[in-house]
């Protein structure tokens, strides 16, 4: 957990200002009443990265940094499922800097978020089974609830391997 404090400590340091730059944008409505700290492992400065998704200069190192702090090599962080949906609503926007990086992140998250064979024993065992990580199900259902955002997405702005990815975790394939 110090590691990811330290990493949203060193972003801030080095944007200062992109902390201001998304607050009002309709997207991110409410991300500062949720109560980030209470998921096991997550920030309570994830408001901050947000914000700084928003900032042009910001906008790649807080993808990176929210990345590093949201999704690790063989599981995702608790509070995904409330983070995707201002993930969404913000990819939906095209004055959104770095968009299309944004997008390749939101098509990891529906890699994180494949269910697990619980027939496959070395799967389960690095990935955890299903019912340890109740996120994979809800992040599913979370991009099934923004299908619609899904579908509208123009081409070209990822690979259409990761935004055929992006289209059937929302059920769309």
């Amino acid at each position: 957990m110090a590691a990811k404090d330290a990493a949203i400590d060193r972003f801030l340091h080095e944007h200062p200002k992109a902390v201001h730059a998304g607050r009002g944008h309709p997207a991110l409505r409410g991300c500062e009443e949720i109560q980030w700290s209470g998921f096991s492992e997550c920030p309570a400065a994830i408001p901050v990265l947000l914000y700084g998704l928003l900032d042009q200069a910001a906008a790649a190192e807080a993808q990176r940094v929210l990345t590093h702090v949201m999704l690790g090599i063989a599981e995702m962080n608790p509070a995904m499922p409330v983070l995707l949906p201002f993930l969404l609503r913000l990819a939906e926007d095209p004055r959104v800097p770095e968009r299309s990086g944004l997008l390749d992140r939101l098509a990891m998250v529906a890699d994180h978020s494949e269910p697990i064979d619980s027939g496959n024993e070395a799967m389960t065992l690095w990935f955890g089974s299903d019912s340890e990580h109740p996120e994979r199900e809800q992040c599913r259902a979370v991009f099934a609830h923004h299908a619609s955002v899904v579908a509208t997405l123009p081409e070209g702005l990822i690979t259409p391997h990761r935004r055929a990815r992006l289209r059937q975790a929302a059920g769309l394939l």
